[in-house]
């Protein structure tokens, strides 16, 4: 799984590349802003000012891009890629925010979070259930995870798709009963899902955790 999680590395760059070549960075991150705000609408989530926020596997344009009245920090392993390669993305642009070039399963971090954020990411983790746990970890007790991803709608599919990585970007497949079976052995005080978007093969699924 080491192996293909460089791969998807690797290749999450270059998709990143392909899919800015075109477009304009301005509008781009316009959009990305009200694409964020209509997915807190559709998750019934609204975020206070002066929350310690964590956006884990951030990407060049994660939900950190609204997040300039908390204290927010963001981690993905691929910031400094990003910030030489794509111009969209420039850390100064975002005073507010502390990066962490990191991995979710190596965060190691002294603040306790209020919201985490994990937004189209652990499925392109190399320990998916080690990076829940780690994120677990890492929220206050009475603190909400917000955690997105694409899921199986067929369970035949899964193996497939592990085996000839037809989702080269994605080494993480798991169906919607995988995801709640593991959010659920943290035994929160509450678990939602919400169905974002339905595909042919995937369903784009949010989990709004709270924690005991």
């Amino acid at each position: 799984m080491r192996f293909r999680w460089k791969i998807a590395q690797a290749a999450e760059l270059k998709w990143w590349k392909n899919y800015l070549q075109n477009k304009e960075p301005k509008a781009y991150l316009d959009w990305k802003r009200a694409y964020w705000g209509d997915f807190l609408k559709k998750c019934n989530v609204v975020i206070p000012e002066g929350l310690n926020c964590l956006d884990a596997g951030c990407g060049p344009a994660g939900i950190f891009i609204i997040l300039d009245k908390q204290k927010t920090d963001a981690l993905d392993p691929l910031l400094e890629q990003y910030e030489t390669k794509l111009s969209i993305f420039k850390k100064v642009h975002y005073p507010t925010v502390n990066f962490i070039s990191s991995s979710i399963e190596s965060l190691d971090s002294n603040t306790a979070y209020d919201l985490i954020f994990c937004l189209n990411a652990i499925n392109h983790v190399s320990d998916w259930k080690k990076s829940i746990g780690n994120l677990m970890g890492h929220l206050k007790p009475g603190g909400k995870m917000i955690l997105s991803t694409d899921v199986h709608r067929y369970t035949f599919l899964k193996p497939i798709f592990r085996l000839l990585p037809g989702d080269i970007l994605h080494p993480q497949q798991h169906s919607l009963q995988d995801y709640m079976a593991v959010l659920n052995g943290y035994e929160p005080e509450s678990l939602e899902k919400v169905l974002i978007k339905r595909e042919a093969i995937f369903d784009y699924y949010a989990f709004i955790i709270k924690k005991k």
